[in-house]
């Protein structure tokens, strides 16, 4: 009896967990937009801009990934419009989504690594089987923070287009031809009746 009421609190706790967490991606996502518009999007941009797509939030796509240390050399990562900027391979997360491993790269951006505040900050572009169909045609990006243990969690629900997917004025990063992945990310950021 006394283990049936444990495995019942620890579905009740799980359920309680991730509730928590969906109200507060939901809430990350109110005040992003309400930046977005605000800071990113010049007055032309904001005339014609009716809010960030976004695909219902769903916790299949929040993976634990093995992370492997693979440090790469210095190179300049290509960019939507021309300018240096200088990256450095830190890494590689494998994963399986609907039974298919994916193997993706972690870079490091060099001009910010000495910065206090991007000490810990990796950079994870990707491009998936929604990629030019129900997202954006360049890829999607993650914000990822190194962790000292070798699982880390990788939420997909916060994967969002670059800038250049909303304005010409900006130049951005595309992703490496090598984080392409064969499965589709339906989560994150979306394309307007599309998803």
């Amino acid at each position: 009896m006394k283990l049936l009421l444990f495995f019942f609190f620890i579905q009740i706790a799980s359920s309680f967990s991730q509730n928590n967490s969906i109200e507060l991606l939901q809430k990350e996502r109110e005040l992003h937009q309400t930046e977005f518009a605000t800071n990113v999007l010049d007055s032309t941009e904001k005339a014609n801009f009716h809010g960030i797509c976004y695909f219902e939030i769903d916790t299949n796509f929040v993976v634990e990934a093995k992370f492997t240390r693979k440090k790469g050399k210095k190179f300049i990562m290509p960019m939507s419009k021309v300018r240096v900027v200088y990256y450095r391979k830190y890494g590689e997360l494998s994963f399986t989504i609907n039974d298919t491993i994916c193997i993706l790269n972690l870079y490091e951006n060099l001009s910010l690594k000495g910065k206090k505040e991007f000490k810990d900050y990796l950079f994870l572009p990707f491009k998936d089987n929604s990629t030019g169909k129900s997202t954006y045609g360049a890829g999607r990006y993650l914000d990822v923070y190194k962790s000292k243990n070798n699982t880390w969690l990788i939420d997909f629900n916060k994967a969002y287009h670059p800038y250049c997917a909303y304005s010409e004025r900006y130049s951005c990063p595309l992703v490496p031809a090598e984080n392409t992945i064969p499965v589709a990310i339906l989560a994150g950021e979306c394309y307007e009746g599309k998803h």
